[in-house]
């Protein structure tokens, strides 16, 4: 069955919901990680989740290089199913976001994803980049 298809039925079905990996209230916490990430650094960050192409970080740059402003922005990108994660750093991100940090970063939200908390481990993943990025403009 495919969604929004109706099963015959003589009682009245309740509308099909649509599997999705977040919650309504994990999708705030996630938007509103983000917007204090992007509102404390002046950069803009970004988050894919779903399947990426091989080989998974030339597409997590391809996505990337498609943001409005891909100098000063940075992209998480996880694949769940691939068991996949990838950061990509703007040209401006970069020299206030080291890929040393960014390792950090990815190492807490990995930790995090084993433990079955995506959603927990996006906004902590999110909150490291941001306090390493420090303010700007």
């Amino acid at each position: 069955m495919t969604v929004g298809e109706m099963q015959p039925s003589s009682e009245t079905a309740a509308p099909p919901e649509l599997d999705g990996p977040f919650s309504t209230r994990q999708l705030l916490r996630v938007d509103e990680a983000m917007r204090l990430a992007d509102q404390s650094t002046g950069l803009t960050f970004s988050i894919f989740v779903g399947g990426l192409d091989e080989p998974v970080r030339e597409e997590a740059e391809r996505l990337h290089r498609q943001l409005a402003d891909p100098d000063r922005s940075v992209l998480i990108a996880i694949s769940p199913n691939q068991r996949q994660l990838e950061i990509v750093t703007g040209r401006h991100a970069r020299k206030r976001i080291p890929d040393t940090y960014v390792r950090l970063a990815a190492l807490s939200m990995v930790a995090a994803f084993g433990g079955g908390d995506l959603t927990g481990g996006i906004v902590t993943g999110l909150d490291q980049l941001a306090s390493h990025a420090g303010k700007g403009c």
